[in-house]
């Protein structure tokens, strides 16, 4: 309003009612500034360790909420590398950035065991795990997870377990549910509809570029548009693709951090029939085998029966991952064989070697490199031509065909071919001139920081979870993380 106007009005009592009317729109639009930018709880990251600590949160309805991710909502993350098409390099990657982070693309599995999908068990007692896992794995079912469980046959398992100990493998059997690749998506949205319903913000397409921290206390968040957002409590789950900037914020922080192994490898596809047997059972059988070269650890990760080969981008790197769908099933199964590397002093940057090794796939293929294990045990390059007549047909078409061994250290090509021996002995036919290799598959866990059994960090207040803060690797356990820092949230506000 101008003040020349009020200066003008016919009568004094018209200008003091023109006053007192100005000055409350001016306090109004004040009010609603500070609300705007002030809340109970802000969420940085929209995965499912974020979301479920939402859903959790949101117990405490008095509790004002708000939910940040850089990359889009669901709706808008038509990734081209899904559909088996050329990975065109978003920034940020919508495969692993935006509403359900890379979780919602994924083949959806649920795994109901303590010993997988994190390190959760550090912080717990078994049973206490267990009982946070089936709280978890129900608020899945509520929203349409599948009832089906893989894992409940122990007589079959039992045959299984024999055979890989006679092949020098550990079996680690589980239970589990798989959603596909199609309904995870859905299902993750249906808790996004929750979440609004129950008036929590979600504001997607945003960075955080800091972590605000006065006298050791969190106190909010700052965007990279130099926004300052006010939050007493603040949980950090960027998922695996912000894992690199939470250390950051940690060391700027002071915070101590611990390495996480970093796992490197390939992904391994074959005909679904080879693997029928133990799929069937298990859906994804978890292997872990000790090289008998190297003395180190190796495991199986991420099968997918009847799946396919995509990509997925970290800040530009190509890395290559699987997926599969419950309706829309290929003649393939594919699973990554990793190796893993935990690195001493004076080494603190495992996310960078592992970025070192993808980088350099990516120069040599362009992208992501296949080779036939008949091409690498002679020596020598795949091509288009040997690829093309190859009983096992890629189910990536992008790759292109090269040489592995220019990629991968020796340590891990040799850990990787005997892992694949020894396999060929409980799945007769693995261990083929025919199985495709793809490379290189990279696990980006974050270095882990130091959190206390509800998840806070040494700053007062401030929360770490998920795969982002180096404690999880998979969807359930990474779910039940936000539960825990929810509940511990809820708790103090009470």
């Amino acid at each position: 309003m101008n003040p020349s106007y009020i200066l003008q009005s016919r009568n004094i009592n018209t200008a003091i009612l023109d006053i007192l009317i100005f000055s409350l729109s001016r306090y109004i639009w004040t009010v609603e500034v500070w609300l705007y930018l002030s809340y109970n709880v802000i969420i940085i990251g929209c995965g499912p360790a974020g979301i479920f600590s939402a859903l959790e949160l949101t117990k405490n309805k008095e509790l004002k909420i708000l939910m940040l991710d850089r990359g889009p909502i669901i709706e808008k993350r038509k990734c081209p590398a899904s559909r088996g098409l050329e990975c065109v390099r978003c920034n940020p990657c919508y495969l692993l950035s935006g509403w359900g982070g890379s979780g919602a693309f994924s083949d959806g599995k649920l795994t109901l065991s303590s010993e997988i999908g994190g390190w959760l068990n550090e912080y717990f007692d078994e049973q206490n795990l267990l009982n946070l896992i089936n709280y978890g794995d129900k608020i899945w079912l509520d929203f349409g997870a599948p009832r089906h469980l893989y894992g409940v046959d122990e007589d079959k398992i039992d045959e299984i377990e024999k055979r890989a100990t006679l092949a020098g493998l550990k079996l680690i059997p589980d239970k589990l549910r798989h959603l596909g690749t199609e309904n995870c998506a859905k299902v993750i949205g249906k808790m996004k509809e929750s979440l609004e319903e129950k008036n929590v913000d979600i504001r997607t397409e945003i960075e955080v570029k800091n972590l605000v921290v006065n006298n050791n206390i969190v106190s909010g968040v700052k965007t990279s548009d130099g926004d300052i957002i006010d939050g007493k409590y603040v949980v950090a789950a960027p998922g695996r693709i912000g894992a690199e900037w939470l250390t950051n914020e940690a060391q700027l922080l002071g915070l101590k951090t611990l390495n996480n192994p970093v796992d490197i490898g390939v992904r391994v596809e074959v005909s679904a029939s080879i693997m029928q047997e133990l799929t069937d059972v298990l859906y994804e059988p978890k292997f872990i085998y000790f090289s008998k070269s190297f003395d180190d650890r190796v495991r199986t990760f991420c099968m997918n029966p009847g799946g396919e080969i995509i990509t997925e981008s970290y800040d530009g790197i190509i890395t290559v991952n699987g997926q599969s769908y419950a309706n829309k099933k290929t003649d393939n199964t594919n699973f990554a064989i990793l190796v893993s590397t935990t690195f001493t002093e004076p080494f603190k940057e495992p996310i960078a070697y592992g970025k070192y090794i993808a980088r350099l796939a990516n120069l040599l293929g362009g992208g992501i490199l296949i080779q036939r294990l008949g091409d690498l045990d002679f020596g020598r390059r795949s091509t288009d031509s040997r690829i093309a007549r190859n009983v096992v047909n890629p189910t990536l078409k992008s790759a292109t065909p090269g040489d592995l061994s220019f990629v991968l250290p020796y340590r891990y090509l040799s850990d990787i071919r005997e892992m694949l021996k020894a396999m060929d002995k409980v799945s007769p036919g693995l261990y083929d001139k025919n199985t495709l290799l793809y490379g290189v598959e990279v696990k980006f866990y974050s270095s882990r920081l130091e959190l206390n059994n509800c998840f806070e960090t040494k700053i007062s207040n401030l929360f770490a979870i998920g795969d982002g803060a180096g404690i999880t690797r998979g969807l359930i356990q990474a779910s039940v993380s936000g539960i825990v820092a929810a509940r511990e949230i809820i708790k103090r506000e009470k």
